[in-house]
């Protein structure tokens, strides 16, 4: 049976296996150090793809000199096995390198430098991998083109397939980080042994191989629990080190750390802080319960009589408690993650002990935006109490789509809360303009919007004026009515909170903030000695001119809010270190025009200028553009299909394997249909009508994308977009072959080919992954990532019909 298995195809299977768990075990431990921020997805594929591509152009340097291919395909494996955990306890002990506060983001130079210096080794091995399996096949099977390079690519994406969904549908649940990239090392290098065997007359030294690699798994398995633990202590002795890490649970929404610093007990999952608690045994109300139970009574008494609440978030960290205490009849407390709520029982105040045990209270573990899309109740409140939108996770509680769905559930008079961190009078910049653009986002959806504060605002919406206040009277006459006994907040606490002066200076900027042509790069106007009080200024805004959408609407394929929060977090943690994220804030669309467009007017140059010489540097040209734009354009599309997924489910940290397996199971296919039914691959037409079939395919997913976000249906959602990735990877999949059969006709050396498409292909699909996580979808949107990828094929196409005709 094993003899008519192909010798080299368990072990081209394993490369794209190993190849995928890594990325996405790589993906997983630098999120965690990175605190969830998506900026980061693209530069660590970015970091990735680079350095595969690099390895691919060693190996196809390696292959034509070296006549052993399977020893450097073991001894890479070797290398592979070592590097892969390696590299995982190196990710852990990173904040050691990085000087900085406790629990500061790192900037993006800092994320970069350390993407890249990481997966260099482990990533190198692969992409040698790649062009030496190339050779092995096509030796094989006695050709002389690229058909090896091919059948490898089919081979590869199959595993990276396959290795996608085992690890999503089996690995994470069952293995702790450490193990799951030992054990896929060693598979990979189980299989290129069973290569050589069958490809080497066998003698003792296989079967002593085969003795060492069983010994050592069996020796070192169990081991490796123990370096996860350990590992652990020593990622959060660097992020928080005057905190001791109590205990860590794996969850399908990412991993979760407790860890305590005297009484209190602080929550944080994928490395950015959920919530803290004082404790059980706490002897006094802790500061977090004190600025809980503030959030809370603020927002009760914002209505008359609030008979049912529907709380998001904050459940644990002490507002349910305090929201209990007001006469309410029903409270949907909406917590993520039954993990989270698990871990955190034992150390919760007492308040919210009693507040989970209150018979009106119906707990319920799902995500927000999922049971505000399809919830069938009614409630008086809503109250939104999420972390600040630092993730695009996170910003899914801040945007006009969430607004509008959350105004659907509210009773005629009901009322919308949520809070935001901020600073004395706005100042500053970026968190100015992050606050207007949540107070414009608000005011798009609801009628009445105001905003109290000073480090934290809270904002108000209805429909119904008469229900929200900002007059302390009023408020604290509705709470002293309620008879309510609260530790850490009296009535005294509305006139202290609302202060006149302070309460109208908020209130005019952020009313006024975002309406000039450049407000996001300016910061707020001045404000004026009067300014009115804010019944007259809401009176007036009608007047004031138009907000500047683009900067200042929240939405879930423009997160600007979030890429705000980025900017503000980052400048308070790590002075001097925003200027490059506020220096993208004047990115414009037209600037990625140039790039694509130089080379399409190079190409008649070079057609002239090299006619006499017979050469065909045009040709080449083009041919290495179209193939750079190829792997541009389809990891473009790819942050695209992963951030508006997330959007629209908020755990991509469960599915990102499934996703990406999708992906790869669609090049897989087109790769395939490809190598089989194309029978003019050398046809430079043939690659140009492949690039205008991605530009088009680009463009009907940005088209879809808004009417696809906007369903109701969470199965039907899962479904399109799962169509979107697979054709994404299809079309990826048809342009190999070809731009590695017209790159072998000009070159007339199969691996040099194999390697050079492979690299470029890699390297356009780096900057792609930048560009499109860092700069376009941050600013310009999500949907703008699909034109830009649609802009760089068109340009490639236009590119070869020019080396072709001219």
């Amino acid at each position: 049976m094993l003899n008519k298995i192909p010798p080299h195809l368990p072990a081209v299977l394993m490369l794209g296996a190993v190849s995928q768990i890594g990325q996405v075990l790589f993906l997983r431990e630098l999120l965690m150090v990175f605190q969830g921020s998506e900026l980061s997805i693209g530069i660590i594929l970015a970091a990735w793809l680079a350095w595969v591509g690099v390895g691919s152009h060693w190996g196809a340097y390696l292959v034509e000199r070296i006549d052993r291919p399977v020893l450097l395909l073991t001894l890479c494996a070797a290398g592979i096995t070592v590097m892969l955990p390696a590299t995982i306890l190196l990710i852990r002990g990173l904040r050691m390198v990085f000087a900085g506060l406790p629990g500061s983001y790192l900037s993006l130079f800092d994320m970069t430098a350390a993407s890249f210096l990481l997966m260099a080794p482990t990533c190198m091995l692969l992409g040698g991998q790649f062009v030496l399996l190339s050779r092995v096949w096509r030796e094989s099977e006695g050709a002389n083109d690229t058909s090896g390079a091919g059948k490898t690519y089919v081979g590869e994406a199959t595993g990276n397939m396959v290795g996608g969904l085992f690890f999503t549908l089996l690995m994470v649940h069952l293995f702790n980080s450490f193990q799951s990239a030992f054990l896929t090392a060693i598979l990979m290098l189980a299989a290129i042994v069973f290569m050589a065997r069958r490809l080497v007359p066998p003698s003792r030294r296989f079967h002593l191989m085969y003795g060492v690699l069983l010994a050592v798994t069996a020796l070192a398995f169990p081991f490796l629990t123990e370096l996860d633990a350990w590992a652990y202590q020593l990622q959060w002795g660097t992020f928080m080190p005057h905190h001791q890490l109590v205990e860590t649970h794996q969850s399908k929404h990412g991993t979760i750390a407790v860890v305590q610093r005297e009484d209190q007990y602080s929550f944080f999952q994928s490395g950015h802080l959920v919530f803290s608690t004082a404790g059980p045994d706490a002897l006094a109300t802790g500061l977090e319960e004190q600025d809980a139970g503030t959030f809370a009574h603020f927002a009760m008494v914002q209505h008359e009589n609030p008979g049912s609440v529907l709380l998001i978030g904050g459940g644990l960290r002490g507002m349910l408690g305090e929201i209990g205490k007001h006469p309410v009849e029903r409270i949907d407390a909406i917590e993520l993650d039954p993990v989270l709520t698990r871990a955190a029982r034992p150390y919760v105040s007492q308040e919210t002990a009693k507040g989970l045990a209150d018979p009106r209270v119906r707990l319920i573990h799902t995500d927000g935006r999922l049971f505000v899309k399809s919830a069938q109740e009614k409630y008086d409140i809503i109250i939104v109490d999420v972390p600040d939108p630092a993730t695009a996770v996170l910003n899914r509680y801040y945007t006009r789509e969430f607004f509008v769905e959350a105004e659907a559930l509210l009773e005629a008079e009901g009322v919308f809360v949520m809070g935001a961190a901020s600073t004395p009078d706005l100042r500053g910049m970026a968190v100015a303009n992050r606050n207007a653009a949540l107070y414009h986002t608000l005011a798009s959806v609801f009628s009445h919007v105001v905003v109290a504060g000073d480090r934290f605002l809270l904002f108000f919406a209805t429909h119904s004026p008469e229900q929200i206040s900002v007059d302390p009277v009023r408020l604290q006459n509705r709470y002293l009515d309620r008879s309510i006994e609260a530790d850490g907040f009296t009535s005294q606490h509305y006139h202290t909170l609302l202060e006149e002066s302070q309460l109208t200076r908020v209130n005019w900027v952020v009313r006024n903030h975002g309406r000039s042509r450049d407000a996001h790069l300016a910061g707020p106007p001045r404000v004026p000695l009067v300014t009115g009080t804010v019944p007259e200024q809401m009176g007036a805004e009608e007047q004031l001119p138009g907000v500047q959408r683009g900067y200042f609407i929240n939405t879930d394929l423009k997160p600007i809010a979030y890429y705000y929060t980025l900017v503000y977090l980052d400048d308070l943690t790590r002075a001097g270190q925003s200027e490059t994220l506020e220096w993208l804030l004047r990115f414009r669309f037209w600037w990625i025009l140039p790039f694509f467009g130089l080379p399409l007017m190079i190409v008649p140059v070079l057609r002239i200028v090299s006619r006499r010489s017979g050469n065909r540097p045009d040709s080449r040209l083009a041919i290495l553009f179209a193939i750079f734009t190829t792997g541009f354009s389809t990891m473009a599309l790819q942050i695209v299909l992963l951030l508006s997924f997330q959007s629209i489910y908020g755990f991509i940290y469960e599915l990102v394997g499934l996703i990406v397996a999708l992906f790869m199971g669609g090049l897989a296919l087109g790769t395939h249909i490809s190598n089989r039914y194309v029978d003019s691959r050398t046809n430079t037409a043939t690659l140009a009508g492949v690039q205008l079939l991605i530009a088009v395919v680009a463009v009907l997913i940005a088209l879809s994308l808004p009417p696809a976000a906007s369903m109701r249906s969470p199965a039907i959602v899962f479904v399109v977009f799962s169509l979107f990735t697979l054709v994404a990877g299809f079309i990826n999949g048809i342009d190999f072959p070809i731009a590695a059969a017209c790159c072998a006709a000009l070159t007339r050396s199969a691996e040099r080919s194999a390697g050079s498409v492979y690299g470029v292909e890699l390297f356009g699909a780096c900057a792609g992954a930048v560009i499109a996580s860092v700069v376009v979808s941050p600013i310009l949107g999500i949907v703008a990532c699909c034109y830009v990828a649609g802009v760089a094929n068109l340009a490639a196409s236009g590119a070869l019909l020019v080396a072709r005709r001219v």
